[in-house]
C-alpha cells in the first residue's frame, strides 16, 4: 500500500534533487546538466549582488508569517464558531460556501481579482464612480496588494483550514463539556478552558509545518494575482515567483537554481530551529 506513496517521492522530490548541481555551474545546452563546466559560486554572487535577492527574501518571510498569523486564526474563530451553531443545516450551508473557494484555480481568482479592481471597468472603481468618487489605481499602487494578497490568501484557505480544526474540535471529549456546563460555565468559558487547550496540539503541528515553508511563497497566488506587472515587484515579488521570471524572461538557469536553492536551504534551517524550540517547550509537542 505504501508503494505507490514511495514512487511518487522518489520520482518527483528525490531523483530531480540531483538538478541542483545547476546552481554551481555555467549551464549550456550543449554540454547539458552535468557536462556544463563548474563555476563555484559565482551563480550565488550574481543572485546576491543583484539587488532583488533582499527584497524578494523579504517580501517571503513577511508574507508567510501574515498568511500563518491569518489562515490559522480565522480558521480556528470559524471551526469554534460553526461546532457552537446548533443548526446542523445552517452549519453545512456555512461550511460549503466557505470551502468552496479553495477549488478555485488561482487562475479563476486572478481573473475574478482583475475584473473587481480594474482601473477602466473593474467593479469596485465602477462602484466608487457611481457615488462620486475618485477611481484607484490599484493596478500602479504597490501599497495596496500586500492587503489584498492577506485578504485573498485568507478568503481561499479558510474553508479548508476551519474543516482541519472543526475535525480536531469534534474528536474533544464530550464529557468536558458537559460536565464544565453543569458547573455553571459559559460558552465563552467552555472554549477558553476546554476548546482552545485542546486545539494546541493541532494548532502547533499546522504552524510548524508552515514555519517549514516560510521561504517558499505561494507561486499561484503570486503570480496570477500579479502577473509580470514590474510595477508592483517592489511589494508583491517573492523568491518562487523571482527564480520563475528569471528562468523565462532572462534564461539563466544558473542563477534560477542558485536562487531557488538558497531558498531550500533557509526553509530546510527554519523547519529546524522551529522544531528545536517548540522541543525545549514541549517534547511530546515537536515534529521528531
Amino acid at each position: 500500500m505504501l508503494l505507490p506513496g514511495v514512487l511518487f517521492f522518489i520520482l518527483v522530490a528525490y531523483i530531480p534533487m540531483a538538478g541542483i548541481v545547476l546552481a554551481f555551474k555555467k549551464y549550456n545546452y550543449n554540454d547539458g546538466i552535468f557536462g556544463s563546466p563548474w563555476n563555484g559560486f559565482d551563480n550565488f554572487k550574481f543572485f546576491l549582488q543583484s539587488g532583488d535577492a533582499w527584497d524578494v527574501t523579504r517580501n517571503t518571510v513577511l508574507y508567510n508569517i501574515a498568511f500563518i498569523i491569518v489562515n490559522n486564526l480565522l480558521p480556528i474563530i470559524m471551526a469554534i464558531l460553526l461546532f457552537e451553531v446548533a443548526k446542523k443545516w445552517f452549519r453545512k450551508v456555512i461550511q460549503t460556501m466557505m470551502f468552496l473557494p479553495y477549488f478555485l484555480s488561482w487562475v479563476v481568482v486572478g481573473a475574478i481579482a482583475y475584473n473587481l479592481f480594474n482601473y477602466d471597468f473593474g467593479l469596485v472603481n465602477g462602484l466608487l464612480r457611481g457615488v462620486g468618487m475618485e477611481p484607484i489605481d490599484i493596478y500602479n499602487t504597490p501599497a495596496y496588494w500586500p492587503t489584498i494578497l492577506v485578504i485573498v490568501s485568507a478568503w481561499k484557505a479558510v474553508g479548508y483550514g476551519s474543516i482541519m480544526y472543526l475535525a480536531a474540535i469534534t474528536g474533544i471529549d464530550t464529557e468536558m463539556y458537559e460536565a464544565a456546563e453543569i458547573d455553571g460555565a459559559n460558552v465563552f468559558q467552555r472554549i477558553w478552558k476546554i476548546t482552545i487547550p485542546n486545539l494546541l496540539p493541532t494548532v502547533i503541528i499546522l504552524v510548524l509545518l508552515a514555519v517549514g515553508n516560510v521561504f517558499r511563497g505561494d507561486f499561484g497566488l503570486f503570480y496570477n494575482m500579479v502577473g509580470n506587472n514590474g510595477l508592483l515587484f517592489e511589494s508583491t515579488n517573492v523568491i518562487d515567483t523571482f527564480v520563475f521570471r528569471a528562468l523565462t524572461l532572462t534564461s539563466d538557469i544558473g542563477m534560477s537554481s542558485a536562487a531557488g536553492f538558497y531558498q531550500s536551504i533557509l526553509g530546510f534551517v527554519t523547519i529546524l530551529a522551529a522544531n528545536y524550540a517548540v522541543r525545549k517547550y514541549d517534547k511530546d509537542r515537536a515534529l521528531f
